[in-house]
């Protein structure tokens, strides 16, 4: 980061090394602001205060960027770029509020075409986080003069978010399913109304049938969608604990295909007969252990049985740690099956993940299978989302999801895309992750009004 104060610069020349620079905050919370907030809260990690008497009026984070294919990726838009407008493209008739999702919040006020979305609030998972959303909003609301007279907000009614909508006493209030809100928030970014093929790559969000959903082929525009094809369903016991606890995820896995449990074996080395026990009678009766179709979750199962995490400190702590293994060394990729149930097609990663195990207790390498389960993922989901358009008679494909943070993932699925002919969109103003999810919401429920729907 290069230094953009004066005081950076007379820090920097005092000291004479470089400077690690991060937000004043303690993980999950909102960044402080005040001096005596500052001492209160970090007094425990802070070895000196440099206080100043002029007061910060607005909690702001840094924005992160990283470079994917020669052009660089927001994944998250903040400080310098927020609340810049973005626009829609379709205007709204009437002021709208889009409260977005439970975690690495955003909203987005609409005038018009004119979309204002927040800079980075975080995970909405404490009072602190709430109170800064309601005190951003406020601030927000009296900068652009905006009113809302609608509210959108996402499918899930546990999310903090959905309360606050509901809060709001505004006349109607608009659910957007969370993966039709990626899509859109990608194509909306591009200009484009008409329907487009949409893989929505992430961790979680509730489906239509209930179930978690994070691993979706899409058939979308502004105005709906349809599910053409997902990831097979595994339970997840534990439920939300699996996403920092990856061997459970595997364990899921394994519940599917019991035969394939030596390739498995590596997941479980170092875990409590006990907690195994618990996690597997979960599974066995379906208490907390929901119906998953994630491709975040397929990270942390591919590292659990690759022997490199059971245990996560932080969210998506498995799957950066594969995608740095992985590199940029080539790789061919192992079997993905894709089967077609119904009017949907399924992809089946149990061969893949057994070949993973199976080979890394061979004694392969651990960051050449990584590689490989890059490959494998992108072939995969190239094949389908081709097929998907194929079969629809569509040429666009939209890219969106926290998964396609990922470097490699999105520059292998984008490229396999392109050689079959395809138009590819590729989040760049918003990023791929939840932070852009407002913005879909927003111009989903534009769309949605400019058309009495």
């Amino acid at each position: 980061m290069l230094p953009y104060t004066p005081l950076h610069h007379l820090l920097l020349e005092a000291v004479g090394r470089p400077l690690v620079m991060t937000s004043g905050n303690l993980s999950d919370e909102p960044i402080a602001i005040g001096n005596t907030e500052a001492r209160i809260r970090l007094h425990d990690i802070a070895d000196l205060f440099l206080l100043h008497d002029r007061e910060i009026f607005s909690r702001i984070d840094d924005s992160v960027a990283r470079v994917v294919d020669g052009a660089p990726m927001l994944l998250r838009r903040a400080r310098g770029y927020a609340p810049l407008a973005l626009r829609l493209p379709v205007a709204s008739p009437q002021p709208l509020l889009a409260v977005g999702p439970q975690l690495k919040n955003t909203f987005t006020l609409v005038r018009d075409d004119a979309a204002h979305v927040s800079p980075h609030i975080g995970d909405l998972d404490s009072i602190e986080s709430l109170e800064h959303f309601r005190a951003t909003l406020a601030r927000h609301q009296d900068l652009f003069r905006i009113a809302p007279e609608v509210a959108v907000r996402d499918l899930h009614p546990g999310y903090m978010s959905t309360r606050v909508a509901e809060e709001l006493g505004l006349s109607r209030i608009i659910a957007v399913q969370h993966h039709h809100a990626h899509i859109a928030a990608v194509a909306a970014e591009h200009g484009v109304t008409t329907p487009v093929v949409g893989l929505a790559f992430d961790g979680t969000g509730l489906g239509d049938d209930g179930h978690v959903w994070g691993a979706e082929t899409l058939i979308a525009d502004l105005h709906g969608y349809r599910r053409a094809a997902h990831l097979r369903y595994a339970p997840l016991p534990g439920g939300d604990l699996a996403a920092r606890e990856p061997w459970r995820v595997a364990l899921g896995y394994l519940s599917l295909e019991p035969d394939v449990a030596d390739a498995f074996a590596l997941a479980f080395r170092d875990i409590e007969p006990d907690r195994r026990v618990t996690a597997e009678r979960q599974v066995e009766r379906r208490v907390n252990a929901p119906l998953a179709s994630s491709m975040g979750r397929l990270f942390d199962a591919a590292s659990a049985i690759l022997g490199l995490r059971q245990h996560a400190s932080y969210e998506g702590q498995a799957a950066m740690e594969l995608e740095s293994l992985a590199g940029t060394q080539p790789a061919e990729p192992l079997a993905f099956p894709m089967r077609a149930t119904g009017d949907s097609l399924v992809l089946d990663p149990i061969p893949l993940l057994a070949a993973l195990g199976e080979q890394r207790q061979r004694g392969v390498d651990a960051g050449f299978l990584a590689a490989c389960f890059h490959e494998s993922v992108a072939r995969a989901a190239a094949e389908v989302a081709g097929a998907v358009a194929d079969g629809a008679g569509i040429d666009v494909v939209a890219l969106g999801g926290g998964s396609f943070q990922n470097a490699r993932l999105l520059s292998r699925v984008s490229g396999r895309l392109k050689a079959r002919g395809l138009r590819v969109l590729v989040p760049r103003q918003l990023g791929p992750n939840d932070g852009a999810i407002s913005f879909g919401q927003a111009a989903i429920a534009a769309s949605m009004l400019a058309n009495g729907a």
